[in-house]
C-alpha cells in the first residue's frame, strides 16, 4: 500500500486526514488492485491497495478501463464541437452519416442531444448484438460487432418510443454519436478525441486502446482469475477510455471549478478560463465546453426526480450538488465524480469485476457526497 500526496495549495482538510478517510474506505472494497483518489482545490491525496502483490509499475500509473465512465469524455467533445461550430445539438445524426438513406420517421428525428442524453428511443444494445456476443460474454461480446455494424443497426432501428420522451440509458446511442461525430468531421473518433479532450487537458496518459506491455491494469472475475484486455469493437465511443488515476483527477479537476451552471441568456457573458475551487485551465477555449458539460440537462425517474447533465448523474447532497459517472468492463470498475465549485473531486479504479453485493461504487460515491 502506498500514499501520494501533492500540495500545491491550501485544502480546507489536510492531506493527512484525507489519506485516512481513503485507508478508511479501502478496507470496505475487495479487488486485487484498488485505487482512491481525491483532488482537493488541487490538493492531491491517492490511496493504492488490494489483494494482490504491486506490480513493477505503481498502481496510480496503471491504465484502467473505465467501462461506461468513458461517456463524460464523449460528452465534452460534442459540446467542445458545438462551440466550434463544428456540429449543433439538435443536428440529425442519420442526416449527418447516411443523407439520402431511407430510414424510420423515428430515427429520422433522433439529435445528437438525444444521442448523448439517453433520450433517442434506442435500446441499451441492438437487438442483433447478443447471438454473437452471448457465447463469449464472459472473455470478449464487443470485439465482434464491428463499427460498420453498429452504424446499419441504426439506420434499421425501429424505436419503440418517440426521441425525446423517454430516458433509457443506451450503450447503442453514445457509440452511434461517436460514428456520427467522426462522419461529421471527417476525422476518426480516437483522433477526436485526442485533438480536442485529451491534449487540450494534457492528458497523456489516456487512450482507447491498450498501451504497452506492462502498463493497463489487468481485469479479474469474482473467482480471482485474469480477464482479456476489453475490445469494444464498434462500441467505441460509450466505453472504450483507459487512463491512470492521476489523469483522471486532471480530468475531473477541469470540471469542478466555478459554480453550478445555469442556462445563460443569449449575448450572456463568455466563459473563462478562471477556475474557481480548481486549477486555472492551460486552454481557456475549454470553459464553456465544460460549463455546458455540468449543466442539467433533463430530469426522469419517479415524479421526476433524478437530474442528469449532457452525460454526468446529478445528484443532491449535504454538501450541495455531486455529478458523478460509474463504469465496468469484464473484469474492471471506475468511478468519477465531483461538487462543482467546491474543488472536490474523487476517481476511484478496481480489478475485479462488478457483482451484486459489491461495495466498489457505494464507498468512492461516499467518499464525494459524505465529506466536507
Amino acid at each position: 500500500m502506498t500514499e501520494v500526496t501533492a500540495a500545491p495549495a491550501t485544502a480546507p482538510v489536510s492531506p493527512a486526514a484525507t489519506a485516512r478517510v481513503l485507508a478508511e474506505a479501502a478496507r470496505a472494497v475487495d479487488a486485487p488492485d484498488l485505487v482512491l483518489a481525491v483532488s482537493r482545490n488541487g490538493v492531491r491525496t491517492v490511496h493504492t491497495g488490494g489483494s494482490a502483490e504491486p506490480g513493477p509499475v505503481p498502481r496510480e500509473l496503471m491504465a484502467y478501463e473505465l467501462g461506461s465512465a468513458s461517456k463524460p469524455y464523449a460528452g465534452l467533445l460534442l459540446a467542445r464541437l458545438v462551440a466550434q461550430g463544428r456540429v449543433r445539438y439538435e443536428d440529425r445524426a442519420a442526416d449527418l452519416l447516411a443523407p439520402g438513406f431511407p430510414v424510420h420517421p423515428a430515427v429520422r428525428r433522433i439529435t445528437l442531444r438525444h444521442l448523448l442524453t439517453h433520450t433517442s428511443g434506442l435500446p441499451g444494445l441492438p437487438a442483433d448484438f447478443y447471438p454473437q456476443a452471448v457465447p463469449r460474454w464472459s472473455t470478449d461480446p464487443y470485439g465482434g460487432y464491428p463499427a460498420d455494424r453498429v452504424v446499419r443497426s441504426f439506420l434499421r432501428a425501429r424505436p419503440r418510443h418517440r426521441p425525446g420522451t423517454r430516458w433509457r440509458y443506451s450503450n447503442f446511442a453514445v457509440s452511434v454519436l461517436g460514428h456520427t461525430l467522426a462522419a461529421a468531421t471527417g476525422t476518426p473518433w480516437e483522433v477526436l478525441l485526442h485533438q480536442q479532450v485529451l491534449a487540450p487537458l494534457g492528458l497523456d496518459a489516456t487512450r482507447v486502446r491498450p498501451g504497452p506491455d506492462g502498463t493497463d491494469a489487468v481485469g479479474h472475475r469474482r473467482d480471482g482469475t485474469p480477464v482479456p484486455a476489453l475490445d469494444t469493437g464498434g462500441f467505441t465511443a460509450a466505453g472504450a477510455v483507459r487512463a491512470t488515476p492521476l489523469d483522471l483527477l486532471t480530468f475531473l479537476e477541469a470540471h469542478v471549478g466555478g459554480a453550478e451552471p445555469v442556462s445563460p441568456g443569449p449575448g450572456g457573458p463568455e466563459p473563462t478560463g478562471s477556475r474557481p475551487g480548481g486549477p486555472e485551465l492551460t486552454d481557456p477555449t475549454l470553459a464553456g465546453p465544460l460549463a455546458e458539460a455540468r449543466r442539467p440537462v433533463l430530469r426522469r425517474g419517479w415524479r421526476h426526480a433524478h437530474t442528469h447533465t449532457l452525460t454526468w448523474f446529478h445528484h443532491p447532497s449535504p454538501y450541495g450538488p455531486v455529478l458523478f459517472h460509474a463504469g465496468a468492463t469484464l473484469g474492471q470498475q471506475a468511478f468519477l465524480g465531483f461538487r462543482p465549485g467546491t474543488g472536490l473531486a474523487v476517481a476511484a479504479t478496481a480489478t475485479r469485476r462488478v457483482h451484486r453485493a459489491d461495495t466498489f461504487v457505494a464507498t468512492a460515491y461516499g467518499l464525494l457526497t459524505e465529506t466536507p
